[in-house]
């Protein structure tokens, strides 16, 4: 048996030596009696279950010959989705797993389920994995899934940390979720054995709890064959075929395994560390990695029964209740990555790393200092797999139409499976999920990253290793940097501009007044040894950001806010995606896809919206109708029949193209779509001057009466040939610059000088971010997710009900309407100047109605806003009377501000700015 404290010791006066070797646990036993042993801490796995084909070679049961879904991977995200699937009515729904259930890594995770994160969708989905492993599985089977409620308890050893705590809670009162802040003597009382003299306070959350991986994808499977669906064990695939339908479109055919094949149009690819090599059966790229991710089991200590699990993010660790013991893990910044991932691990662990291990149990024995004379049990290390965003992957591979993934679940497939799983069974049963999945997406990621290995093992390095680290509003990536720069980057640079990554883009986030603050190569932390970067100004500005107050450079942002609305400013939008839709079908495409009539004459810009068969929104994006042309050029690709050109946010234009091609390809449409995302830069001048300074640079007569609003051109910018677009994201007269890459940095700095006598400034995201919901404009994926259809949204104007016109969603959206919206958007200010971000709670008349979806500050009302659904508790429908009549308050870290509410922007409500009338 070996002692934590001496493992601690023994660890620090080791030689350095690399992260990929193991240093042994017979050198930390030396004189302690017998070494711990490499073994879960469960009563029963699934390795040693009594099993009455133990030994064969062949399949557990003989493989169909047809499969309407076949799930490969039979670990926790593999039989959640199995039993979604079967629950939902999917029949000749198959699970292969290669050994047996749960072999690859579900067999030794830590199983812990915290109801609270700072993202309301997986409240949602960690609710119903709750449900369903503490509920639904029990009655629907009469066995037990080892669900433990023992609660859950997060540790603040600073401010910020409990401020983040404060901010969950408030989330929490808009689904229900108990959880209470308590002071150091509270925590000392609830859990006696825990040192609190270096707390700020903690979160307690009562119905916290811990899962049995065993028990758990037992009862699943029970409860999935009960309904007609097929488990086969011992039946590793071999491969995927893919066929080529008469369109061109690649289409999963079968799954080959050693015993056969099962013709199939749709795999499940829940393989977890091997998922990877799964994705390769079928050309998918999968981007993940996999590491040796560890905890301790001690021996028995006293006095530590009924208590609820901790996390304590600040010291990186977790302490799982395990019976009279402790289960001790954490993340740590130089975890080891297993470089060949065997195809042959099964039910296996790896020795432990305490070189590695250390750093967490000194956090550990400051937090329970019993642990220090406590024994080790034993150890678990074994494989998980971590993903460049720490969230999981999801939904159908851009590459292949259904291959779908269910992987990547950076140590929490226990916890989010069960609500996950449900959301992969709607998305293969009727096209997609029903929550706003694009966090989870594989669309998330642009098609350029995902097999970029450096972007890959970097990004997912950083992701881990600040697992634990609180989650501010504005944090930025220090990993996989500078992937996709436009032509103004290097311009910009100099000119003080902070950057920030989207899809792999560097744009533009706030402009310094102290000079350049470039992003350099990642530096891992210090990890490896690697050479941290010392006085890095690009980090320190970012380190400057993690606060839950206004940013030191609040006043930065508002000097370029109010030189947009009171003079103008240039933004450089080039990371937008910019596609083309031509053909000859490509006015019957546009019809079906936009929610707005975008079918007027060439050289109108409409903005609209496109959306999913529930009436969701999938995206808003402004359309552009072309005239034809005969000859290709860099603003316009020569083409028969009818074009548009496309530009949507670039921070979500894989998903936008994946949507687009998937309707294009499911209405057998005969059109093109292209990208021409890196060929065209876009550099936007808004604001009352932006006519002024324009006329001096265009060949074009820019008056309202030969350039009205929303209409385009193709003019010439200092000599160059550009599509100029009189459109705004701001409120602001102004227009939109979509100029040929080469082109773009003359052309800006023709606006610049044009600008110097006008006070044109340099202005960033953030400042869109506070101009666009000043002005009570929708950001996609904020406040319009593809679970809010247009009518809830405020949006109504974007589509095309009082024509006969037929486009996707339409029929959602007209049974919405005489029903009556059950949640409403509603805008809010707040007189008290107070930062918000979002997932504040939203009181009216006493009770909680909905949360903030986004919140920024307004610098020319000067006052904080803010957007989020708001639900009639009673259950009626939201009308205009009950907006109206409520009394309204923002609950911001457990303290309520008094709100108004307006469904109307409070900021020139009429629009006359846009009209140029100021």
């Amino acid at each position: 048996m070996a002692l934590l404290s001496r493992a601690l010791r023994v660890a620090a006066t080791r030689p350095r030596r690399s992260p990929a070797q193991g240093l042994g646990l017979r050198l930390l036993t030396s004189g302690a009696g017998p070494p711990p042993e490499k073994s879960v801490p469960y009563q029963q796995t699934l390795k040693e279950a009594r099993d009455p084909w133990a030994g064969a070679q062949g399949p557990s049961r003989p493989l169909p010959s047809t499969a309407n879904v076949v799930v490969i991977g039979g670990g926790s995200l593999g039989c959640q989705t199995l039993y979604h699937l079967a629950k939902l009515g999917m029949s000749g729904a198959v699970l292969l797993e290669r050994e047996r259930l749960t072999s690859g890594t579900t067999w030794h995770t830590a199983g812990l389920l915290w109801q609270l994160r700072p993202s309301d969708v997986e409240v949602e989905l960690l609710a119903h994995t709750r449900r369903v492993v503490s509920r639904d599985l029990g009655e629907e089977t009469g066995l037990h899934t080892g669900w433990i409620q023992n609660g859950g308890l997060f540790i603040a050893s600073n401010r910020q940390r409990l401020d983040e705590y404060k901010r969950l809670m408030s989330l929490g009162k808009a689904y229900g979720v108990e959880s209470h802040v308590l002071s150091p003597a509270e925590t000392k009382a609830l859990y006696p054995l825990m040192n609190v003299d270096d707390l700020y306070g903690t979160l307690y959350v009562p119905h916290d709890g811990t899962m049995d991986p065993a028990g758990t994808c037992t009862t699943l499977t029970r409860a999935a064959t009960a309904r007609g669906a097929q488990v086969i064990e011992n039946c590793p695939v071999t491969g995927i075929r893919v066929r080529t339908d008469d369109f061109g479109v690649r289409r999963v055919e079968a799954v080959e395994t050693e015993h056969g094949s099962i013709q199939t149009p749709c795999v499940v690819n829940c393989a977890g560390v091997w998922a990877g090599a799964v994705g390769r059966m079928a050309g998918v790229k999968v981007p993940l990695v996999a590491m040796h991710h560890a905890y301790v089991v001690t021996e028995r200590i006293e006095g530590i029964q009924n208590m609820p699990n901790v996390r304590d993010h600040d010291a990186s660790i977790y302490l799982r209740l395990q019976g009279d013991a402790l289960s001790v893990g954490g993340y740590e910044t130089n975890p080891i990555f297993w470089e060949e991932v065997s195809d042959k691990f099964a039910f296996g662990l790896f020795d432990l790393d305490w070189e590695v291990f250390a750093q967490h149990i000194e956090g550990a024995v400051n937090r329970v200092p019993v642990l220090e004379k406590t024994g080790i049990k034993s150890t678990v290390c074994g494989p998980e797999s971590f993903t460049p965003d720490h969230k999981p992957l999801m939904g159908e591979a851009p590459e292949l139409r259904g291959f779908f993934l269910g992987c990547g679940f950076n140590s929490a497939g226990m916890m989010l499976g069960g609500g996950c799983g449900q959301e992969l069974a709607h998305w293969i049963i009727h096209g997609r999920p029903e929550k706003d999945m694009h966090s989870y997406d594989i669309r998330r990621f642009h098609h350029s990253l995902t097999d970029h290995s450096r972007w890959i093992r970097e990004r997912s390095h950083e992701s881990y290793s600040k697992n634990y680290s609180v989650v501010f509003p504005h944090d930025e990536p220090l990993a996989g940097r500078n992937m996709r720069t436009d032509p103004l980057h290097e311009e910009l640079l100099a000119r003080g501009c902070v950057f920030q990554e989207r899809h792999g883009w560097e744009r533009p986030g706030w402009f310094s007044p102290d000079g350049a603050a470039p992003v350099l190569p990642y530096d891992y932390y210090g990890a490896y040894r690697q050479r941290a970067h010392e006085d890095y100004v690009y980090g320190r500005l970012l380190g400057h950001e993690y606060t839950f107050d206004f940013p030191p450079h609040h006043d930065v942002i508002k000097k370029e806010c109010l030189a947009c609305r009171g003079a103008a400013a240039v933004f450089d939008m080039s990371y937008f995606g910019k596609f083309y839709l031509v053909g000859l079908d490509a006015r019957k495409a546009a019809d079906w896809l936009f929610s707005a009539d975008v079918s007027r004459p060439p050289g109108s810009t409409v903005y609209t919206c496109m959306l999913n068969h529930r009436g969701g929104t999938e995206s808003d994006l402004t359309v552009s109708r072309l005239a034809p042309s005969p000859q290709t050029s860099p603003l316009a690709p020569a083409f028969e029949g009818d074009g548009y050109y496309l530009a949507v946010g670039g921070a979500v234009a894989q998903h936008n193209w994946s949507h687009i091609t998937t309707v294009l390809q499911d209405g057998k449409f005969r059109c093109q779509l292209i990208d021409s995302s890196e060929d065209l830069g876009l550099v936007s001048v808004q604001g009352p001057a932006s006519r002024a300074i324009l006329q001096d640079v265009l060949d074009a007569d820019l008056s309202n009466e030969a350039f009205p609003l929303f209409t385009h051109k193709l003019v010439r910018a200092a000599g160059h040939l550009v599509r100029a677009m009189r459109l705004s994201f701001v409120g602001e007269l102004g227009w939109e610059l979509h100029i040929p890459r080469p082109s773009c940095l003359p052309v800006y700095q023709a606006v610049m000088a044009a600008g110097a006598k006008h006070g044109l400034v340099n202005a960033g995201y953030r400042a869109i971010d506070s101009l666009s919901i000043e002005k009570g404009y929708r950001h996609w994926h904020a406040d319009l997710r593809p679970d809010d259809s247009p009518l809830e949204a405020g949006l109504a104007f974007t589509c095309k009900l009082k024509s006969a016109i037929p486009f996707l969603g339409r029929e959602a959206l007209e049974k919405q309407q005489p029903k009556g919206l059950c949640r409403r958007l509603v805008g809010f200010t707040v007189d008290e100047k107070v930062p918000m971000f979002g997932l504040e709670a939203i009181w009216r008349n006493g009770q909680v109605v909905g949360h903030v979806r986004r919140a920024d500050f307004g610098f020319t009302i000067d006052k904080t806003l803010a957007y989020g659904y708001i639900r009639d508790p009673s259950g009626g429908s939201v009308s205009l009377d009950f907006v109206k009549s409520g009394e309204y308050a923002l609950e911001r870290m457990g303290v309520t501000y008094p709100a108004q509410a307006y469904l109307k922007s409070p900021f020139d409500p009429d629009n006359k700015r846009m009209k140029g009338i100021y």
